[in-house]
């Protein structure tokens, strides 16, 4: 199961991918708009909902209109409240999907809290999969909150724990209250398109790559893209622009040494010396696997617990958005992490502990051996 997001598809890919290689069968469950991203996967998908996942955050059960919080400590329960509320929109198309389908174990992205509760209600053993490298605790107490009523009819006084949690973060950056896990190595997945050259050719300049996330469009983030790129562009360096296709063409005409476009991140970051970015927990484990270091500026405050444990290791920089991130400030940040080898030995050092993890296919037989036991 996943959300409704690329951010929510990409990260349990990998272990999907292992199982059915493996020779298991899997079906992807997710909302209806993220099925061609699924497909895309080479995956089977299920969509469990017509709803996209902002429907469910910026509306409540009424479906009555809600603003998004600007206070970070409720920022953060409007989201656990909005992921409740699709986890219970999507029962209508998991419950038949399961008992028809008659699955042995469902495994589920971190913020997919339909899973526990069909499990629960099947008897079935359940896999919660993190997504990054670890969100704060408050937003599963506000799902549990909102799911409150839903639990009481089950009998259940909280979300049930999973059966095991698959943990992607590296130890040495990992939040201090996380508990017992299951960890796995985060394998960079991303949609692809045919290769040019200078995709997997380091240049002459440093390579400097600028994104805001796979789900920029004209009204989301668009404006937060475009002010990174203003920030950086001044720095002698080639800048790679990362973006919906369509967000990149409305940039216009680019200098010469710019690029921008859907890019394949699994190819294109090992050629970088920085990534720029607004701390999507994907793109920012994705950048530790290649070893390139980051400048952090949290998009929500979700993300802020992650970018500063990664700042603290010494593998990024982060900045607030609308306090300390003005363009001096960006560019000083920017040639900091260029000059300093630090920031790269460091980021070095979490890349290697990602190595040194289990395979996907390793925890495919962990999953496969639990699936085992309980019957």
């Amino acid at each position: 199961m996943s959300g409704g997001s690329a951010g929510a598809v990409f990260p349990i890919t990998p272990l999907a991918l292992a199982a059915r290689n493996a020779g298991h069968e899997v079906i992807v469950g997710a909302t209806e708009n993220v099925m061609p991203l699924v497909a895309a996967t080479g995956l089977p998908g299920a969509p469990i909902t017509s709803r996209t996942m902002f429907d469910f955050m910026q509306r409540d059960r009424h479906g009555n209109p809600l603003q998004i919080p600007k206070d970070p400590h409720e920022r953060n329960l409007f989201n656990g409240r909005g992921m409740a509320r699709l986890a219970l929109g999507s029962m209508e198309g998991l419950v038949p999907l399961v008992e028809r389908w008659q699955p042995d174990v469902l495994v589920a992205g971190a913020l997919s809290y339909a899973a526990p509760l069909v499990a629960h209600r099947f008897g079935l053993p359940w896999v919660r999969h993190a997504l990054n490298m670890g969100e704060p605790s408050i937003i599963d107490l506000s799902a549990a909150a909102e799911l409150a009523p839903e639990l009481e009819e089950m009998g259940l006084s909280a979300i049930p724990d999973p059966d095991m949690y698959v943990e992607i973060c590296p130890p040495g950056a990992r939040r201090p209250d996380a508990g017992p896990a299951q960890f796995m190595q985060y394998v960079p997945f991303n949609t692809q398109r045919a290769l040019e050259p200078w995709m997997y050719t380091k240049g002459d300049r440093p390579r400097v790559l600028v994104s805001a996330g796979s789900r920029v469009t004209a009204d989301y983030e668009a404006d937060a893209l475009a002010a990174l790129v203003d920030k950086v562009a001044g720095l002698d360096v080639e800048l790679l622009i990362a973006a919906p296709q369509e967000i990149a063409d409305a940039l216009g005409d680019l200098p010469d040494n710019v690029r921008a476009g859907w890019l394949p991140l699994d190819v294109v970051l090992r050629t970088c010396d920085l990534l720029v970015h607004r701390a999507g927990g994907n793109t920012m484990l994705h950048a530790i696997v290649c070893g390139v270091p980051q400048l952090v500026i949290p998009a929500m405050p979700k993300q802020v617990g992650m970018s500063e444990r990664l700042a603290g290791y010494g593998a990024a920089i982060m900045l607030t958005a609308g306090q300390d991130d003005s363009p001096e400030n960006v560019a000083k940040a920017c040639r900091e992490l260029l000059e300093d080898p630090a920031y790269k030995a460091r980021t070095d050092e979490l890349s290697r502990e990602i190595a040194g993890l289990p395979t996907p296919h390793d925890v495919t037989v962990a999953i496969t051996e639990l699936v085992r036991s309980r019957k």
